[in-house]
Parts: structure tokens; sequence; C-alpha cells
């Protein structure tokens, strides 16, 4: 099942998509059961908002084996976690707004975990029950200020950097899913989750020991190989087989947003 948030007449509210493209609304979020409407809408009618509104999006640091071989760097002996504010959210379509103090910004594609129930101190092999679904994530990093700084706070978080969607999917098996990167159409980077260090139902049950996660948080779960640079006017798409794409546009701010 593929679940959209959406606006229509000036509303924000939940559906589900079926095959055919069509909406059927939601009376409430749907993390604790699908209770349906009467509204039915055409995909085509509506404009696609962030597919859940998260507390907290956890990112994880350096957790495809090809994305630290490119670095030269050792693989980790346990998730690497920093944290990105709900202020940097944007959903499919929106425009990614390069700050004036950084040189260089980078889109990291990932693959999105959406917690479905309050976790807290879970068990390992009870984690799967506690994920709603997955979705598309541009992890956009400020590079040269992750470079300055000892942590990724700033260089993660100026708003418009966690473009999330274009919706998320609860029924698919995040084991073997083909991840990659476009930028202005021409593909850079492409790999598998089975290249992950450390797998979604692990990454839940590890931070779930350091803090609680809420219904609708976003893990993002790390990128691979190919990060690079994105320039105001360039176009980024992350797809994720069984998935989506997730398409946004580079801006500047004070600029208005490129056109289709």
């Amino acid at each position: 099942m593929r679940i959209v948030r959406y606006t229509v007449n000036g509303e924000a509210r939940y559906g589900a998509l079926d095959a055919g493209d069509g909406i059927r609304s939601l009376t409430a979020a749907p993390f604790d059961g699908l209770v349906y409407g009467e509204e039915r809408h055409r995909l085509s009618e509506v404009e696609l908002l962030a597919p859940c509104e998260p507390s907290k999006i956890v990112g994880i640091g350096l957790n495809y084996r090809d994305h630290a071989g490119e670095l030269g760097l050792e693989l980790p002996d346990e998730p690497m976690l920093f944290l990105m504010p709900d202020t940097a959210v944007i959903g499919p379509g929106g425009t990614i707004r390069c700050p004036e103090m950084s040189e260089r910004v980078d889109y990291e594609g990932e693959l999105g975990i959406v917690v479905g129930r309050p976790a807290f101190r879970i068990r390992l092999e009870d984690a799967a029950d506690y994920i709603f679904g997955y979705t598309c994530f541009n992890d956009v990093t400020a590079r040269d200020l992750q470079v300055r700084d000892t942590q990724f706070t700033r260089s993660k978080g100026f708003d418009t950097f966690a473009p999330i969607g274009p919706w998320i999917v609860t029924d698919i098996d995040p084991g073997a899913l083909d991840i990659e990167t476009y930028l202005n159409g021409a593909r850079k980077q492409c790999s598998n989750t089975r290249q992950l260090v450390f797998d979604p139902f692990y990454l839940v049950y590890f931070i779930s020991w350091v803090m609680t996660l809420q219904p609708g948080d976003v893990i993002a779960s790390g990128t691979p190989a190919g990060i690079g640079p994105m320039q105001p006017g360039d176009r980024v798409e992350v797809r994720i087989q069984g998935v989506g794409s997730l398409i946004n546009d580079v801006g500047a701010w004070g600029e208005a947003p490129a056109g289709p």
C-alpha cells in the first residue's frame, strides 16, 4: 500500500493511493490504522506533501560499504547517529534552497524508514513491528560546513535540506532494493540496500535504546557511493526500487522556484 499526504482546497490530509493513482482520503494519520473518509481524488488533482510529519529525523552516517570505500574509511562498529530538525522537511516537488554560507551543497539519496508506533528499548526481533513503511529521502548536506564543524547540525539542518516522498510504501522487503540518484537526468549514485552495514531493523532497535521513536519519525538510513554537488537550477531525483521517485529542484534563497 502507498500512503500519501497532500493538500486539496488548502487543507492537508492523508490518503491511500490505489494502483490506478486514485487517492482515497483518510480521516486521520494512518499509524493507528486506516480510517477511510468519503473523498476521492486523482493524483493529478492534488499537491503532494512530505508523506509524514516527523517529530525528528535520525540520520545514519557511513552506513553503505561502497560509500565507506570511496572515502577510504573503515566501517563503523555501531550506527553513527545525528539529528535533523522537522523544519528541514519538504515534499516532492519542493525546492531545495542553497544557503549563502555554504559553497558546496550535495545530494545524498537514501532509503527513509518511517516509524509506525512508539519504540522505546525494543527487542531486535520485534523491530519490524515498529516500522510503518519506507520512502525516498534526500539527505542534503552543506559539505564544506560539514568538514568545518565537529558535528552535523548545521550542515544537515538547513530549511529544505530533508526532502521526503513521494509516498510511504508499507509492503516491501527492504533487504535488496536498488537505489539511484540522478542529477539533471545523469545517474550519479547506483547501489543496493544489500550494501547497508546496519539494516533497517537493527537501526530501529539501536536507536530505540537511545531515544524514543514516535509514529511518523523518519530514519535516514545512509547514502551509497557517488555523492556530489548540486547548483541552483539543477534537478535531483532519488529513485528506489519498489518505492518510487522523489524529484526536487534546486534554487537559492530569494529566488523563485525553478520551472518544470
